[in-house]
């Protein structure tokens, strides 16, 4: 029996939620209403939740009827699950991307996200704050911050400590204990980073494993859902729900061909004994002490378990000058594909639509400019100008081939490590590799780096390999997460 359900609740994981709803310790309906409460308790701190989903209860309800009438469905029978704000949903809440401009906008239909998760009897508990447009909408903008919902803040040092962006709220909720796991989505480091800063488990997917259909784009070359949690564990089961070939999106037909639909077989932590791990020592240079001193302690913690540590490996694309041509030329493409099927009643149907609007409610929707939208707005929308091209063949050939990829082969690496977000999730991105982050630490003094931020705070530590080779990493980041326990709640919200 569960004694306290209110403590219980701090810290359960997916596995030991679906063995107590099992055993009839608890039900789906009071997993809802324990983080409704908790939500109504901490969340007017941490602003990391958008809204709810009036229809949460009633469907935990359904659920719960479903299980001792027929059995469960699997591993996320009646979790509550949170979705960001640009993953379609067609029920009673919103999808906004974090911008006032569609704060009414209901989804026509499912996004393949959304879709899978209620097939696996996944509870939508809500849809988390984010940094809006995902971060492409001014070069001022603070991570976490959107017109619809003020700036997401971190709960392990709220108005302190920096968020990460663009999941942010789906990284401040999970971290917080206000949900058991939530859905990013990444374009260069939105899942990465607030799951580095909060002391999570993020898994950016390969580009072709998990559908964008019915998620608010930046890039069709970049973007991906992916799950955030407080385990290795839980991450493995999301993504094992998250991936498969979905028509929407082309790119996964060949992706489903190197997916699996169970990904918790690689949780096997003895595979560090025979584990290689590349250490590129070029990107460690700027590192101030306290994050250096993680990052070599997570090479003696993978030492000590038998891996086999090459240090340093070289990229020949360490000192590439990269550019954002990519995003800012697709974004208005897909952004205009998009806002151009959304319902009449929604008051914008392309990017120039969208900037008026702005310029309109420039009191509530421009206190940090739109300067990045005006930027794409500049571009032709159809993808024929020789510097799009360019840039995206530079991308895949420069980080790709010629950097992740040659890195591995010369040295028969299973991955490179890097510190949390710091430039191996861009490298990944741009060749549209997976990256796994989990937590490696807390850095107690930190240093302003840019933009203000502090580096202050916890850090996580991010294995990066090849197209398709989630289950190694999700094996590397196991045993380094069972090796250290570095995650501790934080203790303001317990």
């Amino acid at each position: 029996m569960i004694e306290n359900k209110d403590t219980w609740i701090v810290e359960a994981d997916i596995t030991s939620m679906q063995s107590a709803m099992e055993k009839g310790w608890i039900s789906s309906e009071e997993l809802v209403q324990l983080y409704m409460e908790r939500i109504s308790k901490y969340d007017g701190v941490l602003r990391s939740i958008l809204e709810m989903n009036p229809d949460a209860i009633e469907i935990a309800k359904a659920l719960d009827k479903e299980r001792q009438e027929k059995g469960s469905r699997g591993s996320l029978h009646g979790i509550p699950i949170l979705l960001k704000d640009n993953i379609d949903t067609n029920d009673n809440m919103h999808t906004s991307a974090g911008s006032v401009a569609l704060a009414n906008s209901y989804a026509a239909e499912d996004s393949f996200v959304a879709s899978q998760l209620r097939a696996a009897g996944a509870v939508l508990l809500g849809k988390a704050n984010m940094t809006e447009w995902a971060n492409f909408m001014s070069g001022t903008m603070w991570a976490g911050y959107s017109s619809r919902g003020g700036l997401v803040l971190n709960p392990y040092g709220p108005g302190e400590l920096f968020i990460g962006g663009s999941s942010s709220g789906s990284g401040a909720a999970v971290a917080a204990n206000l949900a058991a796991a939530a859905i990013g989505t990444e374009t260069s480091g939105s899942i990465i980073s607030p799951a580095s800063q909060t002391s999570l488990v993020g898994i950016k997917p390969t580009i072709g494993l998990v559908s964008r259909a019915g998620i608010i784009p930046i890039t069709n070359s970049q973007d991906t859902a992916g799950p955030m949690t407080r385990t290795v564990t839980d991450a493995a089961i999301l993504l094992g729900t998250l991936a498969g070939a979905d028509e929407r999106d082309a790119v996964t037909v060949n992706g489903a061909k190197q997916a699996h639909s169970d990904y918790t077989p690689f949780l096997d932590a003895s595979y560090l004994k025979q584990a290689r791990i590349g250490i590129p020592r070029f990107y460690y240079k700027d590192l101030d002490e306290d994050r250096l001193a993680i990052m070599e302690s997570a090479i003696a913690v993978l030492k000590q378990a038998g891996a086999t540590i090459i240090d340093p490996v070289e990229l020949p694309c360490e000192k590439v000058e990269w550019d954002w041509h990519v995003l800012r030329y697709e974004f208005k493409k897909y952004i205009n594909d998009y806002l151009g099927k959304l319902d009449e009643s929604v008051p914008v149907h392309s990017l120039k639509e969208l900037i008026a609007y702005n310029e309109e409610h420039a009191d509530i929707a421009l206190k940090y400019g739109q300067d990045t939208l005006l930027s794409a707005e500049e571009t032709s929308g159809t993808l024929t100008e020789q510097e799009y091209v360019d840039s995206i063949l530079r991308n895949k050939e420069l980080a790709g081939k010629h950097g992740i990829d040659f890195a591995l082969q010369e040295h028969q690496l299973d991955a490179l490590l890097f510190l949390g977000n710091d430039d191996g999730d861009d490298l990944a991105a741009r060749a549209g590799y997976p990256v796994i982050t989990v937590p490696g630490g807390y850095a107690e003094m930190g240093i302003i780096a840019e933009g203000g931020y502090t580096t202050k705070g916890p850090q996580g530590v991010t294995f990066i390999g090849t197209a398709f080779s989630e289950p190694t990493l999700i094996k590397l980041a196991y045993g380094f997460e069972q090796a250290t326990k570095h995650r501790v709640s934080p203790s303001a919200f317990n």
